[in-house]
């Protein structure tokens, strides 16, 4: 790979490192940097060992720090929707799924800005929500990299400690990660080249992982959850932009 492939490499794996530290939203640009330099489904492919690598840091990381039971409901319906969007890929364009999110996360940030008692109280999801948002992370993820507003949309409400709420995306995206990998070998993606890239990578990806688990551990929740709602807009106006411009591209 030449240096502008590192170029964009780089910055794609601290943003995931810190996404997967608990900072999430952030590692919805890492897909489109390294798709500056090789092709989108590449990108992808070389991303996937390094993501799998971060959640085994992450998931130590936070092995006793999670919501067993939101874990327990939304890793099923994740499940489902990454057997929907399986099913359902020839028929759904990456431009309906990329505008749907966005609307849903900056809609869903922007309806708890305008009501300031809302996301200061804790609630508490019930099973069908969870199933139904977890759902949405496992379809969205499978076509669109793009699994996180959903489980923000059910998670965020509930108001957990900082290191919970990281833990409990740790474990959700650490299951539907390696629920993706067989997509990836039927694409063909696997290969020991991409893996070689990769692998060059690994370091950085642990590290930036760690940077990102010490950073949740240090800032007080007031401040962790402005930050997290600000990046799930911020997201979500990214997602409605890039699947306004398709549309009218198309």
């Amino acid at each position: 790979m030449t240096w502008q492939f590192y170029l964009a490499a780089i910055p794609a794996v601290i943003l995931v490192g810190l996404s997967k530290g608990g900072f999430s939203g952030l590692s919805l640009l890492s897909i489109p940097l390294l798709a500056l330099v090789t092709s989108p489904i590449r990108a992808a492919a070389i991303m996937l060992p390094i993501l799998i690598v971060q959640d085994i840091v992450s998931v130590w990381a936070y092995r006793r720090s999670f919501n067993p039971r939101i874990v327990a409901i939304m890793i099923p319906g994740g499940i489902l929707g990454i057997v929907i969007a399986a099913i359902t890929a020839s028929y759904v364009t990456d431009t309906i799924v990329v505008l749907g999110v966005g609307l849903i996360a900056s809609g869903f940030v922007l309806y708890t800005w305008m009501r300031p008692g809302l996301r200061e109280r804790q609630h508490a999801g019930s099973i069908a929500a969870g199933l139904f948002w977890g759902a949405g992370a496992g379809f969205t993820s499978f076509l669109a990299n793009a699994g996180g507003p959903p489980f923000q949309v059910y998670v965020l409400p509930q108001r957990l400690p900082p290191q919970i709420y990281a833990g409990t995306m740790t474990m959700v995206f650490a299951a539907i990660n390696w629920l993706k990998v067989a997509a990836f070998f039927a694409l063909g993606q696997v290969s020991l080249a991409n893996f070689s890239i990769s692998a060059t990578l690994f370091p950085l990806a642990i590290a930036a992982t760690l940077a990102g688990i010490w950073l949740v551990r240090h800032v007080s929740g007031r401040l962790f959850y402005r930050i997290v709602y600000l990046f799930t807009f911020l997201v979500g106006l990214k997602l409605i932009f890039d699947g306004a411009r398709s549309l009218i591209g198309s």
